[in-house]
């Protein structure tokens, strides 16, 4: 496989990151992105209730999927990888620098997320714990009056993350009074060249829908290419029947032209032997060219 390195990865680091790019993809370049940064972004609301395995509600249930799952890498804040990181060494980080509730209405006040840590804290939190940090996570919130504070930021981490080998991922979601519809096609595709501006090496988007409210790949094709060389990674979403989710996730990465995914509800809100078998599913499609038929095969 043929590796585009962003031209900011110093001469010295450039195995460093070739590693991790190769690793967290299976050498295909296409990311299988676990989520595990609800505990803050949705509270307990995703972790304790109707349909959730009371086992769920432990941060450690992510930590026990992640280890026995096949992933790309497990994305959560450093707190909790500090905590759990020590009893869980196999699996490979993707470090969230940022995060917010969503206590506040995003139509009541413009959302900002700052981050809680500098990419050089975990560089030398990685030295140290000799945890395999893959990269380092940023949310970007578009529209309003924090956008300049959280794109200039975004781009220090980006930079900051390629100087050390490190692969640099955003969320990047349009939210507030200004945004009428999030999962706006031609918007999503906005999102998706701001993430390419950034110089990151993948962004994590909303899922287009056209006016019925369905999926929609021409949709997807026109932010897959308008991110370039910076790969487009679809939001999992909320929890939906199996088939239905990897047949979608498959036709996001052949027809709209993803290189991946970044799931959580729909692999953590289920009891851990179900958890692992639906990770294993999305990684088979993800990183291992699978049909939806084979991946079927592994719940």
């Amino acid at each position: 496989m043929k590796y585009n390195i962003p031209a900011d990865v110093p001469k010295n680091k450039e195995e460093t990151y070739k590693k991790n790019l190769k690793s967290a993809t299976n050498a295909t370049n296409h990311l299988m992105l676990f989520a595990g940064d609800q505990k803050v972004e949705h509270l307990n609301n995703d972790f304790y209730g109707k349909d959730i395995p009371l086992e769920d509600n432990s941060p450690e249930h992510l930590f026990k999927i992640a280890s026995r799952a096949k992933i790309g890498v497990f994305a959560t804040q450093f707190g909790l990888i500090s905590r759990y990181g020590r009893d869980y060494k196999n699996i490979p980080y993707l470090v969230k620098l940022n995060s917010k509730t969503n206590l506040v209405p995003y139509d009541k006040q413009d959302p900002y997320s700052k981050a809680w840590l500098s990419v050089g804290d975990v560089v030398a939190f990685a030295k140290e714990s000799k945890l395999d940090i893959k990269g380092v996570g940023y949310t970007v919130y578009l529209v309003g009056a924090y956008e300049h504070e959280m794109l200039t930021q975004a781009a220090s981490i980006v930079h900051e993350a390629h100087k050390n080998g490190l692969l640099a991922v955003l969320w990047i979601y349009p939210k507030g009074r200004f945004v009428k519809d999030e999962h706006d096609g031609h918007l999503i595709a906005g999102a998706a060249g701001v993430g390419a501006a950034l110089g990151a090496d993948f962004v994590k988007l909303k899922v287009p829908y056209d006016k019925k409210g369905k999926f929609n790949p021409k949709l997807l094709r026109e932010a897959t290419m308008a991110a370039g060389r910076t790969g487009v990674l679809c939001e999992g979403g909320a929890k939906t029947d199996e088939k239905e989710f990897l047949t979608q996730l498959y036709e996001q990465i052949h027809k709209g032209g993803s290189r991946g995914n970044g799931t959580g509800r729909n692999i953590h809100q289920r009891p851990l032997q179900e958890a692992v078998k639906m990770a294993n599913a999305v990684y088979a499609i993800t990183s291992q060219n699978a049909t939806v038929k084979e991946a079927l095969k592994l719940l």
